[in-house]
């Protein structure tokens, strides 16, 4: 069964980076092989929570895309996009360092995944306003949103798993990972920059035209806007307190999106139209093929041989997972990566020792900024992926890994001075 999961897995990942088939294909191709090989039984796919469908991942993402869904009604990402093409005074470097700066403190604040649902829509708009590939700037975004999701402990999903596992606090999180967030964001706006300097095309023209617009103008429903404003703002507070009120984030959003689909009066066909279907078979897939790796005891393994080669000592632990998680949830979505690794940090630590939690955010660095090698490394990543083809700007496997690895190898090449400095050197 061991050789079938892994076979297949990585059939379906060829199939995801040659792009010879759709991504969705590739998933739902590979986890019916997998259920029909009997690698997985119905429970295990669609009710174990370590080797099944994580459903609040796709709950969660339904209960916001219906939220956008009817907020795209009102008219606020007009609103928004033509505010920040104006502060910007239409210069595509300002928007983008802009777009950056906004996307890691909101997903720092909310989760990654909920970040892009809200920006990517925004992010569209000011690029076809300003005549300028969207492409650049919805990759920029989903790096920002995958490095400012870092620093707290409700921005990444593999950051509650780690919280929940080590006992740690929202505080600690603070504490210990937002200095170095506040550098890596620097960092990736000095490689965007560079990246994809070919993007900035500065059209005096097109920046007149906008600076002339009302953007007051593009609320089309105010009545819906401030309805939907009061909905999103509870379900952003929903999401900061879900700990403490028993709430899981997906439930949050569920209640959010039918409390707004029935105050917004609107018929299903307008709401829905923004579901991104496709997105959400991918993730189910994409889940199964995991799981089976799960199961099949391959992610353990891997995990194990990285373990083992510390030879007992702490300081090469942590740069070991570092380097590890990095390059691993490069391949695997670091959600179920995370969920996997997480008992084998636990008994690492209680061999090799633990200061100041090191290992730990070891392993929340490398996870989370090794989301951002590949399309399927990170949930945020996917979702990007759906609303740019929705919108006809495909984005392939390698044109996103060839930003994506850079960026990864370098933010990661920089957390090893911050993790030795501050865990180890001056300790």
């Amino acid at each position: 069964m061991a050789v079938v999961a892994i076979a297949v897995f990585v059939a379906a990942y060829v199939l995801l980076a040659s792009e010879t088939v759709h991504r969705v294909q590739a998933a739902l191709g590979g986890a019916a092989i997998l259920l029909a090989a009997g690698v997985l039984s119905f429970e295990d796919a669609f009710h174990s929570p370590e080797t099944g469908i994580d459903w609040e991942v796709i709950f969660l993402l339904l209960g916001m895309m219906i939220i956008v869904g009817v907020l795209r009604k009102t008219g606020v990402f007009e609103y928004v996009a033509i505010r920040a093409v104006k502060q910007a005074r239409g210069r595509p470097v300002r928007v983008m360092v802009m777009l950056i700066l906004i996307t890691a403190t909101a997903s720092a604040a909310l989760d990654n995944v909920t970040t892009v649902l809200l920006i990517a829509p925004v992010t569209l708009l000011v690029c076809d306003r300003l005549d300028i590939p969207p492409v650049p700037f919805l990759i920029a975004e989903v790096m920002a949103s995958n490095i400012g999701g870092t620093a707290t402990l409700i921005g990444d999903p593999p950051n509650i798993i780690i919280a929940s596992r080590a006992g740690l606090t929202f505080n600690d999180f603070l504490v210990h990972l937002t200095p170095i967030v506040v550098v890596l964001v620097a960092v990736l706006i000095g490689l965007c920059r560079w990246m994809f300097r070919s993007a900035f095309r500065y059209d005096p023209a097109r920046a007149a035209e906008v600076m002339e617009l009302d953007e007051r103008e593009a609320i089309a429903d105010p009545r819906l806007l401030r309805r939907s404003g009061l909905v999103l703002g509870l379900v952003l507070v929903g999401f900061v307190l879900s700990p403490a009120l028993g709430y899981a984030p997906a439930v949050v959003a569920l209640l959010g999106s039918g409390i707004l689909v029935l105050v917004s009066g609107l018929p299903p066909g307008e709401y829905l139209a923004d579901v991104e279907a496709p997105t959400l078979l991918f993730f189910a897939g994409l889940f199964v093929m995991v799981g089976a790796l799960i199961k099949v005891g391959a992610i353990d393994q891997l995990a194990e041989w990285a373990t083992a080669a510390t030879g007992g000592s702490v300081q090469v632990a942590t740069f070991l997972l570092l380097g590890v998680s990095g390059l691993l949830s490069a391949v695997v979505d670091n959600i179920p990566y995370v969920a996997t690794m997480a008992p084998l940090v636990q008994s690492l630590s209680q061999e090799t020792g633990n200061p100041d939690n090191v290992l730990w955010w070891a392993l929340a660095l490398g996870a989370d900024l090794g989301g951002n090698a590949t399309v399927i490394g990170a949930s945020a990543n996917v979702v990007m992926l759906g609303i740019a083809e929705r919108n006809g700007h495909r984005i392939g496997f390698w044109q996103f890994a060839r930003y994506g690895g850079l960026v990864t190898l370098v933010t990661v090449l920089v957390c090893v001075p911050y993790l030795w400095l501050r865990y180890f050197a001056f300790a």
